[in-house]
């Protein structure tokens, strides 16, 4: 059973949350590190990972079979034990986005790779194919596996599970989680 949400943040936790980062769910040894856009307002002020109500992260890991339940975003660091990390390719809390430019995500490109050499994760699954093809100059990058490999980790991209994003259905996003983790 999902643990409860402690209380709502107020609009004035989420203005003040604008532009601060959250700690990464990482170590060593792990078979997979998801790499977020950047964390939302919301996630910012709980400093926890997709936590947005709507976000749809920990339910697409859980139909994938990640996870043998359906965690909640408090529960972040049990990923751990499951060899799962977690992180963002911009590490800046923003409303949207879309506030996000060119520079950013360039710079978020070269901090993931630095982690992905220190960490050494078998896999990084990047969670918002645009921001994969904008951070690392792949244009017409695909989801899925993708050819080439960074820092030698195998390179996966997986649709943004925000709630804001309908490009996706639930069951279409679990299946792509799905196929990540069969693939494992």
């Amino acid at each position: 059973m999902v643990q409860p949400v402690p209380g709502r943040p107020s609009r004035a936790d989420l203005e003040a949350a604008r532009g601060k980062s959250i700690p990464d769910v990482i170590a060593t040894g792990l078979d997979v590190l998801f790499v977020g856009i950047n964390p939302s307002l919301w996630s910012s002020a709980v400093g926890l990972h997709f936590a947005r109500p709507g976000n749809r992260f920990w339910r697409a890991l859980h139909e994938a079979g990640f996870t043998d339940r359906l965690l909640s975003p408090y529960e972040g660091r049990e990923l751990l034990k499951r060899k799962i990390g977690v992180s963002n390719l911009v590490n800046r809390a923003t409303a949207s986005a879309d506030e996000l430019d060119l520079a950013d995500y360039e710079r978020g490109a070269r901090r993931i790779e630095t982690k992905i050499r220190r960490y050494r994760p078998r896999v990084v699954a990047f969670v918002g194919m645009g921001a994969y093809r904008v951070g690392f100059r792949r244009p017409r990058a695909r989801g899925g596996r993708q050819e080439e490999r960074l820092a030698g980790a195998e390179i996966w991209v997986l649709p943004n599970p925000s709630g804001r994003t309908a490009g996706y259905q639930m069951p279409a996003l679990a299946r792509a989680f799905r196929e990540l983790r069969r693939s494992l």
